[in-house]
């Protein structure tokens, strides 16, 4: 079997595979789905932004403290 019949047969079998035998989420699936990582990447950068200024003033209490 040829290379080129090979990159065909894989073409072939991803369209199928992509049309036929994957199961899509439902428009409320997708925007349950959507809502959860928003709430949660927002959750996330909160907690990140909370420890970076936490971490701003501690060392700046040290470094006022040395200097």
């Amino acid at each position: 079997m040829s290379i080129v019949s090979r990159i065909g047969t894989a073409f072939k079998d991803s369209y199928t595979e992509l049309t036929q035998k994957v199961t899509w989420p439902t428009r409320q699936e997708l925007t349950g789905s959507s809502i959860i990582v928003l709430i949660a990447s927002i959750i996330i950068a909160l907690f990140v932004t909370s420890v970076d200024s936490l971490f701003n003033q501690l060392l700046t209490f040290v470094y006022n403290a040395v200097a």
